[in-house]
């Protein structure tokens, strides 16, 4: 069993920047591959950010390469997402997701591929 629990949304206007956390807690083994989503009302859930814990790689979705961060603190077990120069369009519920990686080198990056979820935290961006 996984638990997830986010922090760090808000409100920011356009060109500012949040931190999102994620606490994360359970087997080690569920949670090789970590990820951030996001969704608005009426659309379907996207993969922003994931990681392979183990091997370290990472995936973005195109609208977010150069702004955005995942990163990994295994001490703390937590995983973050840095997001600078926001935009209103990365207005939505973020989720952090965790599960055992379907691959030893790629990181899972389709909600279908996670098991474990966190309840979300908002992000509200303003022009």
């Amino acid at each position: 069993q996984v638990q997830l629990v986010e922090s760090g949304g808000g409100s920011v206007q356009a060109g500012g920047s949040l931190r999102l956390s994620c606490t994360t807690s359970g087997n080690r083994a569920s949670r090789s591959c970590m990820g951030w989503f996001r969704q608005s009302p009426g659309k379907e859930r996207e993969g922003v950010a994931a990681i392979h814990t183990g091997g370290g790689s990472t995936y973005y979705v195109d609208s977010v390469k150069g702004r955005f961060t995942i990163s990994q603190d295994n001490a703390k077990n937590t995983l973050y997402l840095q997001m600078n120069n926001l935009k209103p369009e990365d207005t939505a519920m973020y989720y952090c997701a965790a599960d055992a990686c379907p691959s030893a080198v790629v990181a899972a990056t389709s909600p279908n591929e996670y098991l474990y979820w966190g309840q979300g935290t908002q992000v509200t961006v303003s022009s």
